[in-house]
C-alpha cells in the first residue's frame, strides 16, 4: 500500500494546546514519542518513520511539553523528564486512544516505559529505540560523548543546530535544510528556550535527589514489565550518542527483549533507516 500524508493537528489538554502529527487511516494505533534536544518534535523525530508505517497503522506523534515542538511552552514541568510520560498519556486520552503500541526514541523511550509501568492495560507493545536514558536507568552509564556535548551546547544558532543533528543522524543527506529550519523555529520560538532550560534544570535536580531519583531507576521494574508486555529494542550499530557497547551492556539485563541492531544508522535510527525500522516494527506488531 502507498504511504499517506502526515497531518498537523492540535488538541487541548487541561486548557493548553498540544501540537501533534498523525498519519494512517486504519490498523493498530502507534503512539510515537520523540527524543530530547532543542527543537525536537513528533514530526522532526518521527516523520520519516511515520510515512513508512502509514499504510498499516494509525500513527500519532505528539510534541512533548518542556519546550518541544509547537506545544504550549508555558505548561510547567516541575518533574522534568518524569512529566513526559503523563503528558503522552493525557494526549492519548484527549484524542481517544484506548490502546496502543508505544514507539519511543532515546528520552522518549523512557517516557513510554514509564507510561506503560503506570498504565499497563493501555499499552499493547513497547518499541524502544537507542536510549541512553534507559541504559542509565538500568545502571549502565557512559562517559559524555561529543554528540551529547553538542546537544547540551546548543545556543540558539543554526550552526549549533546543525552540529547537534550531525551527532544524532548518521546520514548527512537526511539532515535537510527543512529539518534544520523546522527545529530552529521550534527551539527559538517565544518561550521555547526558557521552557527547555526549566525542563533540563528540573530533570537535573531530580537525578541528584536521593529520594526522587528512585523514580528514574528501572533495574527491577523494566525486566518485569517486558516479561508481561511484548517489547523490543532497536539500536543503531553506529550510534555515537548512545554507544553500541552501552546497548550491548543492557541487553543481558532484559532477557525478554529482542535487540535489533540496524546497520548504517546512528542515534535517530528511525531517521537514518526508516524503511528497516518500519519493517521491524511491522513484524513485531502484526506478527508477534
Amino acid at each position: 500500500m502507498a504511504t499517506q500524508d502526515i497531518r498537523s493537528r492540535w488538541v487541548s489538554i487541561d486548557g493548553a494546546l498540544t501540537h501533534y502529527t498523525e498519519t494512517g487511516s486504519a490498523g493498530p494505533n502507534i503512539l510515537a514519542i520523540h527524543g530530547g534536544g532543542h527543537g525536537s518534535s513528533g514530526h522532526a523525530g518521527m516523520g520519516a518513520l511515520m510515512r513508512e508505517l502509514s499504510s498499516d497503522f494509525q500513527v500519532y506523534a505528539p510534541d512533548s511539553i518542556g519546550g518541544y515542538g509547537l506545544t504550549d511552552p508555558n505548561v510547567p514541568t516541575p518533574r522534568g523528564l518524569l512529566d513526559r510520560g503523563p503528558h503522552a498519556l493525557a494526549f492519548a486520552d484527549a484524542i481517544g486512544l484506548e490502546k496502543f503500541t508505544v514507539v519511543g526514541n532515546s528520552q522518549g523511550a523512557f517516557a513510554g516505559v514509564k507510561l506503560a509501568l503506570e498504565h499497563p492495560g493501555r499499552v499493547e507493545g513497547i518499541v524502544m529505540i537507542g536510549s541512553l536514558t534507559i541504559a542509565q536507568s538500568m545502571g549502565v552509564d557512559q562517559a559524555p560523548t561529543p554528540p551529547l556535548k553538542a546537544l547540551m551546547a546548543y545556543d540558539g544558532t543554526e550552526q549549533a543546530m546543525r552540529a547537534m543533528l550531525e551527532g544524532l543522524v548518521k546520514k548527512k543527506e537526511k539532515i535537510t535544510d527543512e529539518l534544520i529550519a523546522g527545529r530552529q523555529e521550534s527551539a527559538t520560538r517565544p518561550g521555547g528556550m526558557e521552557a527547555m532550560d526549566k525542563f533540563l534544570a528540573a530533570t537535573g535536580a531530580l537525578k541528584k535527589d536521593p529520594i526522587l531519583s528512585l523514580q528514574m531507576d528501572l533495574r527491577e521494574s523494566l525486566p518485569v514489565l517486558t516479561k508481561h508486555i511484548p517489547s523490543i529494542f532497536i539500536w543503531g550499530a553506529e550510534d555515537p550518542f548512545s554507544l553500541p557497547e552501552t546497548g550491548r551492556a543492557i541487553e543481558p539485563l532484559l532477557p525478554d527483549v529482542p535487540f535489533h541492531w540496524i546497520e548504517d544508522a546512528g542515534h535517530q535510527v528511525q531517521t537514518d533507516q526508516p524503511e528497516e525500522v518500519a519493517r521491524v516494527i511491522r513484524a513485531f506488531v502484526l506478527n508477534g
